[in-house]
């Protein structure tokens, strides 16, 4: 069993109530499960869970089963919920 920190970052952490986690899990999805688990009357949380992306180390997961993505001992898992905003049309100056 590896223990790690599972970091959350914007949305994820205002849903989390909290900037960071201990996890206590052999793989990714098993990090979840129990953050879910933790966090089982927070609606919102389980919302963001399901629409972020995953980095462990750094490097992203990507489409990669949860169950399939082994943790690290001292590693961190980095949740990053979709992110908004940007300047209109992508583009800096004059239209």
């Amino acid at each position: 069993m590896a223990r790690g920190t599972i970091r959350y970052w914007a949305a994820a952490r205002e849903a989390a109530g909290l900037a960071e986690e201990p996890y206590d899990a052999v793989t990714l999805g098993e990090a979840l499960a129990a953050a879910r688990a933790k966090h089982a009357e927070n609606q919102a949380f389980a919302d963001v869970l399901r629409r972020s992306s995953f980095l462990v180390d750094g490097q992203p997961v990507g489409s990669r089963d949860p169950d399939s993505v082994a943790l690290p001992d001292g590693g961190t898992v980095e949740v990053l919920p979709p992110f908004a905003g940007g300047s209109a049309g992508g583009r800096g100056g004059s239209p």
